[in-house]
């Protein structure tokens, strides 16, 4: 029996179309159905075209099994490297280069003649920067001069004019000599009469205390009635007593005092006398006293000449070192002070690189690892070693430290400031600067 089967509709025919609107009108057409001879051949390409997919599928399948594997420990045996890799570094990309940045200023005050650089200008050690009027400082080392010519004649007259005086006379001699120990014997006796006064002062105190604590006591038993007002009356009067003891040994202490001062004061007065006395033979050295003060007066006119000869020099700065000019703030015209910063100079020769490396990192780091470092700037990669870990976390230096005494605190990772410097070769154009951002892998394995 033939099997017959109903298909949806598949054609729609135009019809009935109007040349004078242009309108068009779409009605369905059914199309009869198929029989099982008209179906074959379709059906079976339709088959083969299935079949033909279903292999490629099962081509594929069996081609990704047998890569699988591959793949797979392809990629273990790269993970595994990169891990063997890795663990022997430590790396960060929170570095910088440092470097020494000198402000450059006037050691005298001056108005500035002259700027021989421009910011951003490279300069080389020894090289004039500024130079400031040095006419005042011309006339100082010339009058420098002139004062240690008079200075140096003086002491060459001080030497030749030695005078010779007569002796004082024994007499003369001996009795300074006695006055001194007279006045000697003064202040023994003073200083006697002073410790019997500060003895006498120490009882009077010993017996004030006594006497202001009994006031104290009888105070609390009178208010008590536990003795009678007459006795804490004569308490009082008592301590008032022993109080005005006490003053009374003060005055004797500070009295004997100045009798000490005034015995020693003859005793120096009977000495002056005494050296006065016996000036007569000493004239001599006296004036060799007056000629070796002249020769001080020549020397420290000869040290005001070099200090003149300095401020002259002063007057053209130069720069300390190789670097970069940054900065610059002199104008010829402008009136400087000593210390005031005219320039920056970085220094270009030393440079070095601060990395921040997390705490965590710093377990198996140590002084002389060797380093790489990749610089963003110039895209080059140097060698370098670790100088030294840093002494404390870089918050600890800043200027309102963290304090963690709080009921807030919350566990951060801190970084630790790490230097490393370069090896010899690696800066020879100097095109490092300080603040160049780097990213140094320190092998630690």
């Amino acid at each position: 029996m033939a099997a017959t089967q109903d298909k949806p509709l598949e054609t729609i025919e135009e019809q009935n179309r109007s040349t004078e609107g242009g309108a068009r009108r779409l009605q369905p057409v059914e199309t009869p159905p198929r029989t099982n001879a008209e179906q074959a051949p379709e059906d079976q390409e339709k088959s083969r075209e299935e079949e033909e997919a279903a292999a490629r599928t099962a081509q594929r399948k069996n081609r990704l099994k047998r890569i699988a594997p591959l793949v797979l420990v392809i990629a273990a045996v790269g993970a595994l490297l990169w891990w063997l890799h890795s663990r022997q570094y430590e790396d960060t990309d929170d570095a910088q280069i440092d470097g020494h940045i000198s402000q450059i200023g006037s050691r005298v005050a001056g108005y500035v003649t002259a700027v021989h650089v421009e910011d951003n200008q490279e300069v080389q050690a020894g090289q004039v920067l500024v130079e400031i009027d040095p006419r005042d400082y011309q006339v100082a080392l010339d009058r420098a001069k002139a004062e240690l010519a008079d200075s140096q004649a003086q002491a060459v007259a001080a030497n030749y004019n030695v005078p010779i005086t007569s002796v004082a006379t024994k007499s003369q001699i001996e009795s300074a000599g006695a006055d001194v120990q007279n006045a000697q014997s003064a202040v023994a006796a003073a200083h006697k009469n002073l410790d019997a006064s500060r003895a006498k002062l120490q009882a009077a105190t010993a017996n004030n205390v006594k006497a202001q604590n009994d006031v104290q006591r009888y105070k609390g038993l009178v208010e008590r009635d536990v003795i009678s007002k007459q006795q804490y009356d004569a308490a009082v009067a008592a301590a008032q007593s022993t109080a005005a003891d006490v003053e009374s040994s003060e005055d004797g202490v500070v009295a004997a005092q100045e009798a000490v001062t005034q015995a020693e004061a003859r005793v120096v007065q009977a000495k002056a006398s005494l050296r006065n006395a016996g000036t007569g033979p000493r004239q001599v050295s006296v004036t060799e006293a007056r000629a070796t003060s002249a020769q001080s007066t020549a020397a420290k006119n000869q040290a005001e000449l070099e200090q003149a000869a300095l401020n002259l020099q002063y007057t053209k700065i130069t720069a300390p070192s190789h670097g970069v000019v940054g900065h610059r703030t002199s104008e010829v015209g402008q009136y400087v002070q000593p210390g005031q910063a005219l320039m920056s100079l970085v220094d270009i020769d030393s440079v070095w690189i601060t990395a921040n490396f997390k705490e965590t990192q710093l377990r198996h780091m140590q002084q002389g690892q060797p380093v790489e470092i990749k610089v963003d700037a110039t895209g080059r990669k140097y060698k370098g070693k670790v100088l030294a870990i840093g002494g404390a976390s870089g918050s600890r230096f800043s200027l309102f430290p963290p304090e963690n005494a709080t009921g807030n605190y919350v566990k951060v990772v801190q970084r630790i400031p790490v230097r490393i410097v370069l090896d010899a070769d690696q800066n020879k154009d100097h095109s490092l600067r300080p603040g160049m951002s780097v990213e140094p892998s320190v092998k630690v394995r």
